[in-house]
């Protein structure tokens, strides 16, 4: 596994970006019961639903659905039901399928931090195709986009992602990938995780 080397920002402007890119289906272990239950209820694939832990194949569902949870998960999952994140007590390995080779560009995932409410936090990192890149607590308790730089990948139809916890769970709602290309406007703040200042500046250049 290779570690890059990081740069961590806060934006409030618009931040270059891509062409956003759907999977077809991914695969993972469905989430975990705590106060409520954190299961990817609306993944359309194989596999047990209402289940902790249960291996699901072949299907989309809350991490590609289009809704960024807005609040803290003891807000949106409350009460008893569907909510928008899916939480974990164990690291889990997302397997991402496209449908053809893509040179991707940016990975955004959107988390919650609640600051260890309920043992809920940011992650200390993720893993993408083997590629670690470590992450700090950002500022605040609210949920927060991260955005890596995978330029160094190798182009791939397949991306697999692993959330590291800092906490007892790890929460997350939506998971995007992008391509070079169009510039995607970015919310007012975000956590960006780069391959350090010069790679940066390289693409600011090329755009």
């Amino acid at each position: 596994m290779r570690l890059v080397a990081l740069v961590f920002c806060l934006a409030t402007a618009s931040l270059a970006q891509a062409a956003q890119v759907m999977p077809i289906n991914y695969d993972m272990l469905n989430g975990n019961t705590g106060s409520y239950n954190y299961w990817d209820e609306s993944y359309s694939g194989a596999g047990c639903l209402t289940c902790d832990n249960a291996p699901l194949t072949g299907g989309l569902g809350d991490l590609t659905d289009g809704i960024a949870a807005p609040d803290n998960w003891f807000v949106v999952e409350a009460p008893q039901g569907p909510g928008p994140y899916v939480g974990w007590t164990l690291d889990p390995l997302i397997t991402f399928n496209f449908a053809s080779v893509h040179d991707f560009d940016r990975v955004r995932v959107h988390f919650d931090d609640a600051n260890g409410a309920g043992g809920v936090s940011a992650p200390r990192g993720v893993v993408i195709n083997g590629i670690a890149y470590p992450m700090t607590d950002p500022i605040g308790s609210a949920p927060f986009w991260a955005v890596f730089d995978v330029g160094a990948l190798a182009p791939t139809n397949t991306v697999q992602v692993t959330f590291q916890r800092n906490n007892a769970w790890i929460f997350a709602s939506e998971v995007e990938f992008y391509t070079a290309g169009n510039e995607v406007p970015e919310p007012a703040t975000l956590l960006l995780v780069g391959l350090g200042l010069s790679a940066i500046a390289r693409r600011r250049r090329r755009e």
